[in-house]
């Protein structure tokens, strides 16, 4: 994989990762670690984003650690990053994975093969999102 195919892909963790089951974390969804260290091993920097905060939301960088993924940011575009708060909390990714999709999330199974293009690709697939 050169540079240029690498992504920065953001990950919801409540209904994406785990169950939604908040303030508690729910059960992993099936494959999504497995998924996600797979896509870090492919060269594809990992943004955790999502509506926690606080000490919840540590619990779920820890429970991610435990679980093997490290991530390259945590509701933040680089590491570095401190958040304005006069400022939208959008940030920089070419590909979100969110439970709150239009159509839900996919299988990790599907997730992991439209990224790596082992099906039709991303691009041809968003240009017949309006096609049900």
């Amino acid at each position: 994989m050169n540079f240029q195919d690498r992504l920065i892909i953001a990950v919801d963790f409540d209904g994406t990762i785990v169950e939604d089951g908040y303030p508690k974390i729910g059960k992993t969804r099936i494959f999504a670690f497995e998924t996600l260290k797979r896509l870090q091993q492919d060269g594809h920097r990992l943004i955790l984003w999502t509506y926690r905060s606080g000490s919840k939301l540590q619990e779920a960088v820890d429970f991610c650690k435990e679980n093997g993924i490290e991530f390259y940011a945590v509701n933040a575009s680089f590491p570095e990053e401190k958040f304005d708060y006069t400022r939208s909390r959008k940030i920089h990714a070419d590909i979100f994975i969110d439970d709150r999709n239009i159509g839900g999330i996919l299988g990790w199974g599907e997730v992991y093969q439209l990224i790596t293009n082992e099906t039709p690709d991303i691009k041809s697939t968003q240009k017949k999102w309006w096609q049900f």
